[in-house]
């Protein structure tokens, strides 16, 4: 079981998703998990139970490298979603 603040890090790992699908930089989280090789069900299974301990830190990494998300920002919320 996850504690208060890697449930935090999980939350807003979603947040930038969903910013990321709003900007239309990705067109999902199936096509997320498709190009990073990814199990969509523990994804979504993530999603909906966030104190569950799915998340792999590559999942973070994808998102800093491959997509502009603040390393800082998403491991403590400081600072701007994107650098």
């Amino acid at each position: 079981m996850q504690n208060a603040s890697s449930q935090a890090v999980v939350g807003r790992f979603f947040e930038a998703l969903d910013e990321l699908k709003a900007r239309r930089v990705i067109h999902g989280a199936a096509v997320f998990c498709r190009e990073h090789d990814i199990n969509r069900r523990h994804l979504y299974l993530q999603r909906v139970e966030p104190w569950r301990d799915i998340v792999q830190l590559s999942w973070l990494t994808f998102l800093v490298q491959d997509y502009g998300v603040s390393a800082r920002w998403l491991l403590t919320g400081d600072g701007d979603m994107f650098v």
